[in-house]
């Protein structure tokens, strides 16, 4: 099988390899910079001059571009010349409105479009450990699966075209927000008096820092469950109003703890006081206008499959 990889920098550069060395596979490789396949010829890669004419030779092409613009401008080359039924996996982190309007105009002309962005990291692209977060038709999800099975370790299937976009999103917000928060509490701590070293070592071993970050909201939050309540709301309000107290008292901006503080006002004012603490994500749903239910049977096999 002949693979195609466009886009030779941090991430693409290592998967490419990893590609070639660990799949096995004939790889054409290409990027705006010549210098960058070097590492992928001497690992029997073949260089090809441009787009178009690696497209016409491949059985498979994958993409790890900088973003939609990028994107869009190497689809409509590919969209001219990938050969009927030739699917196109783009690794990239990508705009789902983006992803899904390129996989119309490619579906035209029988040409199947993934999106698989990635994540992990550099580290993960030269090491394999990735997931890959897979939207797009499944049975050509199932046939091409061996070869993003080279790039990283956990290959995910999560449903039609745009939803890996989709769910790569929501993870790097969740990163972004929790840093921003993560921030903010450990200023606070420090300006305290509280050696940053200790302060950071301490939590590691706190609630938060023992459990997987998405484990209790697959118990909790998606299947509505908040009753009765591992930590009341009423409580976890006093913890929060006595941290934001301090934040006044020592003159630290305390912004997120803010915005928290008022959802749980607001939950306080719904009557929700002896309900558990996770209960403000509810007013969340009802703004954003959906009814977020999981079975619990269903979020179980996910933890027991995945560990």
């Amino acid at each position: 099988m002949k693979v195609g990889f466009i886009g030779l920098g941090t991430m693409g550069g290592p998967m490419a390899l990893n590609a070639r060395t660990k799949g096995g596979f004939e790889m054409i490789v290409h990027d705006l910079r010549r210098e960058a396949s070097l590492p992928h010829v001497e690992a029997g890669a073949r260089w090809s001059d441009d787009v178009a004419s690696l497209a016409r030779e491949v059985d498979v092409v994958l993409t790890s571009l900088p973003g939609p613009r990028e994107a869009e401008a190497v689809g409509e080359v590919l969209l001219a010349n990938l050969r009927k039924d030739c699917p196109w996996f783009d690794l990239s982190t990508n705009s789902p409105t983006v992803v899904r309007r390129l996989h119309a105009r490619l579906k035209d002309n029988g040409i199947p479009m993934l999106d698989a962005p990635v994540s992990g990291g550099p580290s993960g692209a030269k090491s394999g450990k990735l997931a890959l977060l897979v939207g797009g038709d499944r049975p050509v999800f199932d046939r091409y699966k061996h070869v993003l099975d080279a790039i990283g370790d956990q290959v995910i299937y999560i449903g039609p075209i745009g939803a890996g976009s989709v769910a790569k999103l929501v993870h790097n917000m969740a990163g972004y927000a929790i840093q921003t928060a993560l921030a903010e509490v450990f200023t606070l701590g420090v300006k305290a008096g509280v050696d940053p070293l200790e302060l950071w070592a301490a939590v590691r071993q706190c609630a938060l820092g023992r459990q997987r970050t998405f484990d209790r909201l697959g118990r909790q939050f998606l299947q509505g469950k908040f009753d009765p309540p591992d930590f009341a709301l009423k409580l976890a309000t006093k913890d929060c109003m006595l941290a934001t107290e301090l934040g006044r008292e020592l003159g630290v901006p305390m912004r997120i703890a803010n915005l928290t503080l008022a959802e749980m006002h607001e939950a306080l004012n719904r009557g929700w006081a002896e309900r558990d603490s996770r209960i403000p994500m509810l007013l969340q749903e009802e703004r954003a206008g959906v009814d977020i239910k999981v079975a619990a049977e269903a979020v179980e096999a996910v933890l027991k499959r995945d560990g």
